[in-house]
């Protein structure tokens, strides 16, 4: 069986992510898929499968806007790649990202969570 893949910066990742918690104000979707925006592999919607109204959020390769974003993650095995929330900009506002909230995915499983930090990290860093 082959597993349909998104490259994400250097890496490929599963297309298909379940969450393992409910993300916040979305509660009951646990199965995303992810699709490319962008030829970079740097834009993306996340859009939930199987649910009505379908959920829609965009997140982006934290490592295109932020090269310095290296937050601390738990030890695990396997490898992992990170994707922030990006909340859209309004008329004069630049779009943000939430770089305290990572969504954390095994690139193996494409198992998701996302992740409070510990740190100083911002919930809306101006993307540039």
């Amino acid at each position: 069986m082959t597993v349909a893949t998104v490259r994400v910066g250097a890496r490929d990742i599963p297309a298909d992510l379940e969450m393992l918690e409910p993300l916040p104000g979305l509660p009951g979707r646990s199965s995303y898929r992810l699709e490319p925006l962008d030829d970079a592999g740097v834009l993306f919607a996340l859009r939930s499968q199987g649910d009505e109204p379908q959920a829609r959020l965009f997140v982006v390769d934290p490592t295109a806007h932020f090269p310095d974003y290296a937050p601390e993650l738990d030890a695990t095995d396997g490898e992992r790649a990170l994707l922030v929330v990006v909340h859209p900009s309004t008329v004069g506002d630049a779009p943000t990202a939430n770089l305290l909230a990572p969504l954390v995915v095994e690139v193996a499983t494409g198992r998701t969570v996302q992740t409070v930090l510990d740190g100083d990290w911002p919930l809306r860093a101006p993307i540039s």
